[in-house]
């Protein structure tokens, strides 16, 4: 069994902002909120970035209009003891997904972490 890294994009939706600085950082502080109540404190919290059609220049992804926005966010956190690269995404998505009920979330990226070579010493 290996401990995967594993990053999933969050759709998250704020409503009565100005900016699209002001709806990243609410975006972020009631998704961080949320998950904090329910002990998944080890689950790390960014705003995401896209890239720009015209350019390929990368924006933070964020799209504001009439007030609301909707912002996309990246979780990641570490899963451990996990059989493959699919069940620690299972694993992951059940254990944010209970936290952030009503939330998109797809998993973008899955990475196995390395072991010490101290362990097999």
């Amino acid at each position: 069994m290996s401990n995967y890294v594993v990053a999933m994009e969050a759709a998250w939706l704020v409503r009565d902002v100005d900016n699209s600085d002001d709806a990243i950082g609410v975006a972020v502080s009631e998704a961080g909120k949320r998950l904090n109540q329910q002990d998944l404190d080890y689950v790390e919290v960014e705003a995401g970035l896209t890239s720009c059609p015209a350019c390929g220049e990368p924006l933070d992804a964020a799209f504001l209009a009439a007030g609301t926005a909707l912002v996309g966010l990246v979780l990641e956190l570490t899963v451990f003891n996990a059989d493959s690269e699919e069940h620690a995404s299972r694993i992951a998505k059940s254990e944010v997904g209970g936290a952030l009920r009503d939330v998109p979330l797809e998993v973008i990226e899955v990475v196995e972490e390395a072991e010490d070579a101290d362990e097999d010493a």
